[in-house]
């Protein structure tokens, strides 16, 4: 083990940014930064509950258009407000408390809706509001009900546009008393209040309605107007945009409400820019990796136009002419840099390509491109007696402080090599058949070295492994060079040993099918994983690596558990996917689809408050697409290999590909019944491996009966 130098005091207070729990929105691309910079200063306990990301009871449910983000906060159990109205710019990321709607003293008590009856307020109260998503032309649209021993009330909330920062709320009012009722209804935002008066009859019903509509007022700032309208209809854009989304049913209530929940409420995070917080309320910074995966959930979902705002602002914004992806928002030095982060883009580039038709936008950016697949393959990396790269960081951003020593990460073998040959295919497509040549080489080089070096190789006893030093040692344990810099909770200021493996990031390599994933090599693997199930908690979920070795609290991520969740369907261990299916039904934010980054105990401050993740919508989205329905699009194919979950006996879908439909429904037979693929009206015959198909100029209807 190297000697540990102390730090320095201001080197103990650096030592939190380069974490992510403790990273803070920085440009420059020195190293040397002051302590200001590196802590988070949102304390929950200043200010009412309302500011607290996790409450208790608590389901946030996202509306948005591009241009205004919405959460509606539903808490039922009385610690924050019942039935509570976020509004945010999804360009300006900042704390739960920075929300426009959000009041310092009163939270969000000012938009509930009340009735004054008689001298008697009336409002939601905990115990009685329920929520759940509808769709209206399509569009999203959340409905919330609740009511008095007089009065049936039910709320919907939703974005009329694609083009202006407005939410409608409508409110409709049943008098189930014997009499007539006078009624004042009034809500507000901040101090703004909005009245109006109703008269209802025994039995009868009215229905209100009020715009909420962010208005600019300075730079990144924007206030909020509150009125009551006419009517509230949807603009014809709205419906347009929701219709192209792919849509996805099963007989299965689980799978139905996860995926159903994702694609919108993806896409509400997301400015039209293609801006997007990596974790909402907590981190307030872009990552290109994160990025990355957002565009692969908006492509596979249909979001095409929003999927290529988003990969122009990667390639544009998040990395450098030189080929550099950010993390935090921030150019790291060559020992910091994430390494997969150019592989993941790359993937998600020919991801978008393939699916889109659209080979234009990297044409427009090949130089970037070209950097971007450069990059790891730079000397500084480069591993002096393998083809592998090496430095000081791993995949979830632990690096030297952390005691991460200088050597090969099993992710910044596998992403590159995953994406330089990914980058050889959209090189040929546009022509360039020598960087093509030079990229699959290398590609097919790293994947051999990580796979087959005899000294060098990321395996050990038949499963993968984290990490080797780069002398060929595993690096099986890691430090904290100084514990007293960093909160006394934290599992690795605990004693000893601090294991590094197992991480759940080996699963990646099963999942996307770099190995065989009914191989050995991947069942000893996945057998390694089931280590971080409850590990050091009851309710179930993994963690993303050995708890003993993090930095910050231990508890399961959705993430993590959904990575896992993908490598198991392809390795066709359905009940480990039923179990972080049903898993994540469990969890608050369950109800909305809506998860935290993880589940458990954090040091708040220094560390931020606990956000959502629109990643881990993106990862439904992927194992619902990319592996339960099989859809494998290529330039000169469309590939489906659909495969049922066990218990699951019909799907149907209809997805967006290139400039047509697909339209499929898969059912489960029998075994003496008749098994195989009809594509519009024509049998093929049934074949685990699937079918491959030449792109159609209409759209495509696909009946499959599998066994």
């Amino acid at each position: 083990m190297p000697s540990r130098q102390p730090l320095t005091r201001k080197g103990k207070l650096r030592a939190f940014l380069r974490y992510r729990c403790f990273a803070c929105l920085i440009s420059s691309e020195k190293e040397d930064m002051e302590a200001s910079e590196h802590f988070y200063s949102d304390d929950p306990a200043i200010g009412p509950p309302d500011v607290r990301t996790m409450l208790a009871g608590v389901d946030y449910y996202f509306l948005g258009n591009g241009h205004i983000t919405v959460a509606i906060q539903v808490c039922t159990s009385g610690e924050g407000t019942p039935l509570g109205v976020l509004l945010m710019s999804p360009d300006v990321f900042g704390p739960k408390r920075k929300a426009w709607s959000l009041d310092p003293q009163t939270g969000l008590s000012a938009t509930m809706m009340e009735l004054l009856v008689q001298g008697e307020i009336i409002v939601a109260l905990p115990s009685q509001v329920s929520a759940t998503w509808k769709e209206w032309d399509h569009v999203p649209v959340l409905r919330a009900d609740w009511g008095s021993k007089n009065f049936e009330v039910s709320e919907h909330f939703y974005c009329p546009d694609r083009t202006r920062p407005r939410l409608i709320r409508t409110l409709a009012i049943k008098n189930i008393s014997a009499q007539a009722q006078t009624i004042s209804v009034q809500t507000g935002v901040l101090a703004h209040q909005i009245k109006k008066e109703l008269t209802l009859a025994s039995g009868a019903q009215q229905t209100c309605a009020c715009e909420y509509r962010l208005v600019p007022n300075g730079p990144s700032h924007f206030t909020v107007q509150l009125n009551w309208i006419a009517q509230a209809a949807f603009e014809a854009e709205a419906s347009a945009y929701s219709q192209k989304l792919a849509t996805i049913r099963s007989d299965s209530p689980v799978l139905n409400h996860l995926y159903s929940a994702a694609p919108h409420q993806l896409q509400a995070t997301i400015a039209a820019s293609g801006r997007v917080d990596a974790s909402y309320w907590q981190y307030n910074l872009e990552w290109a990796r994160d990025q990355a995966m957002i565009v692969l959930g908006l492509t596979y979902s249909g979001q095409f136009e929003l999927a290529g705002a988003m990969l122009k602002h990667i390639l544009e914004e998040l990395v450098t002419d030189e080929g550099d992806a950010v993390d935090s928002s921030r150019k790291r030095p060559p020992q910091e840099v994430e390494l997969d982060q150019n592989g993941v883009l790359l993937y998600a580039l020919r991801s978008y390509v393939d699916w889109t038709g659209d080979l234009d936008l990297a044409r427009k950016h090949w130089p970037r491109v070209r950097a971007v697949a450069n990059f790891p393959l730079k000397p500084v990396f480069r591993h002096p007696r393998a083809f592998l790269f090496h430095n000081q960081r791993e995949y979830w951003e632990r690096h030297s402080l952390f005691g991460i020593e200088d050597g090969v990460e099993l992710m910044y073998q596998f992403y590159p090599s995953l994406g330089l040959g990914d980058a050889a295919y959209l090189a040929r497509l546009l022509g360039y058949e020598h960087e093509a040549d030079s990229w699959q080489k290398a590609a097919a080089a790293i994947k051999h070295a990580m796979l087959h070096d005899t000294q060098y190789a990321l395996i050990d006893n038949g499963r993968f492994i984290k990490r080797r030093k780069v002398n060929g040692e595993i690096q099986t344990e890691t430090f904290l060079r100084e514990p007293e810099a960093f909160p006394a909770s934290i599992p690795l200021r605990q004693p000893g040993p601090h294991y590094l493996n197992p991480d759940s990031s080996a699963a990646l390599p099963i999942a996307l099918e770099f190995i065989d994933p009914r191989s050995e090599l991947a069942q000893n693997t996945l057998t390694h994983l089931e280590q971080l199930w409850n590990l050091q908690w009851d309710f179930g979920g993994y963690s993303r690596y050995h708890v003993s070795s993090e930095p910050d609290s231990p508890g399961p991520w959705p993430i993590a558990s959904l990575l896992i969740a993908r490598a198991y369907f392809e390795a066709g261990n359905d009940e480990k996917v039923w179990r972080v299916l049903n898993w994540l039904m469990t969890l608050p934010g369950g109800k909305a689809g809506t998860w935290f980054e993880f589940y458990g105990p954090r040091p708040i401050p220094p560390c931020p408050q606990i956000g959502i993740i629109p990643w881990n919508w993106a990862e439904i989205i992927i194992l619902f697409v990319h592996h339960m329905l099989g859809v494998r699009p290529s330039w000169q194919n469309l590939h489906l290999r659909p495969r049922l979950l066990q218990g699951v006996n019909q799907m149907e879908a209809e997805l967006r590909i290139r400039n047509i439909r697909l339209k499929m429904n898969i059912q489960r037979v029998k075994a003496a019944q008749e098994q195989g693929f009809w594509i519009n009206g024509q049998h093929h015959a049934f074949s685990p491996e699937g079918l491959m198909l030449p792109w159609s100029e209409g759209d495509v209807v696909v009946g499959i009966k599998t066994p």
